[in-house]
C-alpha cells in the first residue's frame, strides 16, 4: 500500500481518514497504519479498534483523530505550555467541561447574537480566589471550539493571571494599548486551539483604575468587536477595588461567579446591584464547585 492510500476508511468531509491524520501528526508510521487495516479488513473491526487491538493506538489517539475530523481541537497533555487547570483545552468529555457546554449555551441565548454591541462580557466576583479566572479561560477555549473567534482579555491589571494559564509573555498587554504604547502583535494567538486569542494584561500600571475608565477601553472593546465573534473579560475582584464596575458597563454585561460554600450572599448581591446602577445587563451568578 502507497503512503497516499493509508486510512481508506472514517473518511470526514474533507476525506481525511482517521489514518492519514495519525500519520500525518507523526502518531503512527504507514507501516503501522498498513497493519491496522489489515486486521480491521479481517475481522471486521472499525480502524481505531483495529488499532487498539494491535497496541498501536491507545484511545487519546483516536480521540486526537476525531477531534482533527470533526474541526474540534484540543490539546495534549504535556505538549503545551497551556495550564491543565484548563481542562476544557485537554479533556473534551469531563464532566465539568459538560457544565461549561451548558452555561456557554445560556450565554449565547441571553447575550450573543451577533449584534456588535452584545459580544463582551465581564466575568466578575466579589474576592478573589472564587473561581472567576479558571471560568473566564475555559469558557474562552468552549467558544473558540465551537468555531467562533474568541478573545478573552485579561483585565485585572492588578493581580493578572491569564498568561500564566496560557503561557504567555506578559511584557506588553492590556496596560501598554490603554495607555497608548502597544502594537499589533499585543493580542496573542493561542497555538493549537485555532480560534482563540489572548490579550494579557501587560505590566501592572500605578493607575488601573484611571486607565480602565479612560474612553480609549471603549473604543478598543468596539473596534475588537469588530474583528472576533465572542470577547470574555477577567475583571479584578470587586472588594478589592472599583476597576470591575467599570469594566462591566464597558462590556455592556457581566457574569458573577461564585464559590460554594465561600462567597458571602451579601457581597454577590452587593456586585449585582453596582453593576446594575452602572446600567449594564447582569447575565446571572455561576456556581463554582470546582
Amino acid at each position: 500500500m502507497v503512503p497516499g492510500a493509508v486510512g481508506g476508511v472514517l473518511n470526514d468531509a474533507n476525506g481525511a481518514s482517521i489514518g492519514a491524520v495519525l500519520v500525518g501528526a507523526g502518531r503512527l508510521t504507514v507501516l503501522e497504519a498498513e497493519q491496522i487495516l489489515e486486521l480491521q479488513r479481517e475481522q471486521g473491526l472499525r480502524f481505531g479498534e483495529a488499532g487498539v487491538k494491535l497496541g498501536l493506538l491507545t484511545q487519546a489517539d483516536i480521540d486526537f483523530a476525531l477531534s482533527r475530523q470533526f474541526d474540534y481541537p484540543y490539546l495534549v497533555r504535556g505538549a503545551s505550555k497551556i495550564s491543565e487547570s484548563v481542562v476544557a483545552a485537554y479533556e473534551p468529555r469531563h464532566p465539568l467541561v459538560e457544565r461549561l457546554r451548558e452555561l456557554r449555551t445560556q450565554l449565547m441565548l441571553r447575550w450573543f447574537d451577533g449584534d456588535d454591541a452584545r459580544k463582551a462580557i465581564a466575568v466578575l466576583s466579589a474576592a478573589r480566589g472564587e473561581g472567576r479566572s479558571f471560568v473566564a479561560a475555559n469558557l474562552a477555549v468552549l467558544f473558540s471550539q465551537l468555531g467562533r473567534r474568541t478573545l478573552l482579555i485579561d483585565a485585572d491589571l492588578r493581580n493578572p493571571i491569564q498568561h500564566e494559564l496560557f503561557g504567555l509573555n506578559n511584557r506588553v498587554g492590556l496596560s501598554a494599548l490603554l495607555s497608548g504604547r502597544g502594537g499589533p502583535d499585543t493580542i496573542q494567538r493561542i497555538p493549537g486551539l485555532t480560534h482563540l486569542s489572548v490579550l494579557p494584561a501587560g505590566t501592572s500600571p500605578p493607575n488601573p483604575h484611571e486607565l480602565l475608565a479612560r474612553p480609549v477601553f471603549g473604543r478598543l472593546l468596539d473596534q475588537l468587536a469588530q474583528q472576533v465573534e465572542a470577547i470574555l473579560i477577567d475583571s479584578p475582584a470587586t472588594s478589592e477595588s472599583a476597576d470591575a464596575q467599570v469594566i462591566a458597563v464597558r462590556a455592556g454585561a457581566a457574569m458573577i461567579v461564585v464559590r460554594k460554600n465561600t462567597s458571602r450572599a451579601w457581597r454577590v448581591q452587593g456586585v449585582s446591584e453596582d453593576v446594575s446602577d452602572g446600567k449594564a445587563t447582569v447575565l446571572g451568578a455561576v456556581l463554582n464547585d470546582f
